[in-house]
């Protein structure tokens, strides 16, 4: 029934675009809940009159006039009469899907369990969600704060498990000092982005008039990365939270990287809950008024295939930097227009707790498995109700400390698990493979340790007790143990591991092998082919949508097969920086063959850019020539800007960033995610036909070598740095690799010219990180990468051999054009 209400909300919403009818439509959404039977499409007929009397007033509340409502009012309730029937025919496919499920039945029921949430936050870059989950953390805090000096035992009333207390006071500690405390490794700080998903526990009491019904709740906030080359890391970590909350930049509107990790979390059927954040900014204040942010939202939300239920999302209006929230966008506008977000903050009217409330309302309880006595309700259960229930864990996270040995952090869907209890392993349900997922893998081990997160700190539990619903990390766990297995009692077990989510394909691979140019060993401590294996090896233990392979061709390279450039570029950067040294050959697009046609199939890619309406060409351009990418939507805004819409094979990106970067003067911003298999597109060249700068000699590159050189092309190189032949120092102007000589130095004679005494001036070289440099290189080069230094370099360092090489494929080419 929910469908032909939006389609008529919409209509209206798009005819009389104001803040004021949206809140009407709001309204209209929330009462014909109560008025219709969404089971039942007979009540149409009821709810026809009441829809009629509501638009009647929704144009008069308006000042429209009766005329204007009777020119409109045909089309709309046609609107409305057409959905009907496209709602009765949806009806009966989810009548006959649900009968089929109903034919296998698991072994358990799903029940609720009290006193805990598990939400997750998804944002696009710069939105503000590393600063709204610090802001959280603070408010949390003080309410336990607030709690504890007004009454003593309070403790005793709460729904959740004895753990609270020892978290609260780690809790209490120093929450001011607190500061884009989700995005804390090093390479998220540098980049501004989230690369690993982090769970953090908050310990919120409700506010209530009455102390008698203040309630203790245990609420998990999990951060999650937003961009797509981190898939796994997405999908893993939404299967442990029952709801999510979307942070919009009220002034910008939902962007690209929202796309895919909203698009999971509905597909999964989490609950969301909707943040327009920065709404005391003066570029918010003309979306808000005209309500183009929420009718963008409604459309992200039709679009990504949301349910009836999705589609009621509740919105709130607030600023994460300035500490305040509301669900009036009224009392929004006001600080947007006037001011007074502080003010109205310390009276307590926008507290940041209206968001914590929010999601104690409107998230459900963490659904848990329940082996004991059937019952055809969901019943919330209490913490002592699983005491006698097999325990079960999904492992979501594997890791190794020095002294606890390997930890598994994950969410329990089943029972009780206490420090000293025997547990054994599930593995998970290959892909590929057939196995028996009931079986216990290797032998079992004892409970060592057991811990909550606080922030990015690693809190022991006191009593060392989780139940169902609880996400917690537990040490002494197999050493087997990896993403996706599950844990279960020894003496009590489940009939089958868990199911997690499948793991989407990789779409490209690089070789990786030991650094074999002149300066190996000189700045890393790990140089050898086998410890740069054993690391990447290891790395699949938690990254799982990461494949190391052995290379058939070569016995000292291994073959990484990833998601993308940024994906390869992290775990790069990340091993450079423990001592390794290693090089990295071209990547390759994984291809497939199409079972029914037997042509080979690649993955494509859907682009989407932002950019100055001036550059919306040179992007077109770039995209839609040799890399044979196929634009679908285009608009403009009021701000100058262009957004663009491209469906784009996979290959075509390669080199892309850089490349359209400097086209547009650094003002496109670019965001890409997997779209799906489609035929073979052919050759695909980058665009550009220049040539590389070779060094041909070894030494200290001079700023008198520099100098000269500087006028065939674009440097890499500064005066000091170290280089070799076949090491790429720049960008050639002109078609064709260049070798020069960089360590040339000027002549120290007694002979007197012109210019000897000149001074000599150089531009500042060109540096690129690691994944800028994947999808630069050509065919015929590899990126050597140090601890201390990231180079370019040829396969071959010899210059003779590429040159033979060069005619050799010269010849092959001529050949199979004369044929």
């Amino acid at each position: 029934m929910r469908i032909y209400q939006r389609a008529l909300s919409r209509a209206i919403a798009q005819q009389h675009n104001n803040r004021k009818c949206i809140a009407h439509v709001h309204n209209f959404l929330a009462m014909s809940n109560n008025m219709v039977d969404v089971n039942n499409t007979m009540n149409c007929n009821r709810s026809y009159t009441s829809t009629t009397s509501f638009i009647s007033s929704l144009y008069s509340s308006n000042n429209i006039s009766s005329s204007s409502f009777a020119t409109n009012q045909n089309s709309l309730l046609n609107n409305y009469s057409s959905s009907v029937a496209s709602f009765s025919s949806a009806a009966t496919i989810i009548d006959e899907s649900d009968s089929d499920s109903d034919e296998e039945r698991p072994t358990y029921t799903l029940q609720r369990r009290r006193g805990i949430r598990n939400v997750a936050i998804v944002a696009h870059v710069d939105h503000g969600k590393t600063t709204l989950v610090d802001e959280l953390l603070k408010v949390a805090a003080s309410s336990v704060t607030e709690s504890s000096a007004t009454a003593n035992g309070s403790a005793d009333s709460s729904e959740n498990n004895s753990t609270t207390d020892s978290d609260n006071n780690v809790q209490e500690g120093e929450p001011e000092n607190l500061d884009r405390l989700m995005d804390s490794g090093d390479l998220e700080k540098e980049r501004g982005i989230t690369i690993t998903s982090k769970v953090t526990r908050l310990n919120y009491n409700t506010t209530s008039n009455n102390e008698e019904e203040e309630q203790s709740y245990v609420i998990n906030v999990v951060d999650t990365p937003g961009h797509a080359d981190f898939a796994g890391e997405v999908d893993r970590i939404l299967s442990t939270v029952d709801g999510i909350v979307l942070v919009v930049d009220a002034g910008e509107g939902p962007k690209s990287q929202t796309k895919y990790v909203l698009s999971r979390a509905l597909s999964l059927g989490l609950v969301p809950i909707v943040v327009l954040n920065k709404a005391d900014r003066m570029e918010s204040l003309g979306r808000l008024e005209s309500g183009e942010t929420e009718l963008d939202l409604m459309d992200l939300f039709e679009a990504l295939g949301a349910t009836d239920e999705q589609m009621e999302y509740k919105t709130l209006f607030g600023s994460a930097r300035g500490g305040w929230i509301t669900n009036d966008v009224d009392v929004a506008l006001d600080v947007a227009q006037n001011g007074g977000g502080e003010e109205k903050k310390k009276e307590g009217v926008m507290s940041m707790r209206g968001l914590l409330d929010s999601i104690v309302e409107n998230i459900p309880a963490p659904s848990v498995h329940w082996y004991g006595e059937r019952s055809t309700e969901v019943v919330s259960k209490d913490t002592n109700d699983f005491v006698d229930e097999p325990f079960s864990m999904a492992a979501t996270n594997v890791g190794y400390d020095n002294y606890l040995g390997r930890t598994c952090t994950g969410r329990i869907y089943s029972g009780q698990v206490a420090g000293g209890d025997n547990i054994s392993l599930l593995r998970r349900q290959s892909d590929d493979e057939d196995e028996d997922t009931s079986k216990s893998s290797g032998p079992s081990t004892e409970v060592s340790g057991m811990f909550a997160n606080i922030g990015v700190s690693r809190v022991p539990l006191d009593p060392p007790i989780a139940v169902a619903g609880d996400i917690v990390t537990l040490s002494g766990v197999p050493e087997s143990m990896k993403v996706g297995d599950t844990l279960t009692s020894t003496d009590n077990q489940v009939a089958h591991a868990i199911d997690t989510p499948p793991l989407a394909p990789p779409t490209l691979s690089c070789l990786f092998g030991a650094n074999n140019g002149p300066l190996s060993g000189h700045e890393g401590t790990h140089i050898s082919s086998s410890k740069v294996r054993a690391r990447l090896v290891s790395e699949t233990d938690n990254n799982v949508t990461l494949t190391v392979e052995k290379c058939e061709s070569d016995a000292e390279k291994t073959v990484v097969l990833g998601r993308g450039e940024l994906q390869i570029g992290i775990l790069v950067e990340q091993m450079r920086r423990e001592g390794f040294e290693m090089i990295i050959t071209p990547p390759q697009i994984l291809t497939t063959t199409c079972p029914d046609t037997g042509e080979n199939l690649e993955p494509y890619e859907e682009v989407v850019v932002d950019v100055d309406a001036e550059y919306s060409g040179t992007v077109m351009d770039r995209l839609t020539g040799a890399r044979k990418g196929v634009l679908v939507e285009m608009s403009d805004d009021n701000k100058g800007k262009t957004s663009m819409k491209f469906e784009i094979p996979s290959r075509g990106l390669l080199g892309f960033g850089p490349e359209i970067a400097t086209a547009t003067r650094g003002t496109a911003v670019m965001h890409h995610c997997y779209l799906e298999d489609r035929e073979y597109a052919g050759t695909i060249t980058s665009g550009s036909d220049k040539g590389k700068l070779v060094s041909n000699e070894n030494g200290k590159a001079t700023l008198f070598a520099l100098e000269s050189l500087s006028a065939r092309g674009i440097l890499f190189v500064e005066p000091g740095d170290k280089v070799y032949p076949g090491m790429v120092i720049g960008e050639n102007a002109k078609s064709g690799d260049l070798e020069v000589n960089p360590v040339r130095a000027k002549s120290l004679n007694n002979m007197r010219t012109q210019n000897k005494e000149e001074k000599l001036y150089l531009a500042p070289p060109k540096r690129m990180s690691v994944e800028e440099l994947i999808g630069y290189m050509s065919d015929d080069e590899v990126i050597e990468v140090t601890p201390l230094s990231v180079r370019l370099r040829k396969l071959e360092l010899d210059s003779g051999v590429r040159e033979r090489a060069a005619r050799a494929r010269k010849k092959q080419i001529d050949s199979k054009k004369k044929k």
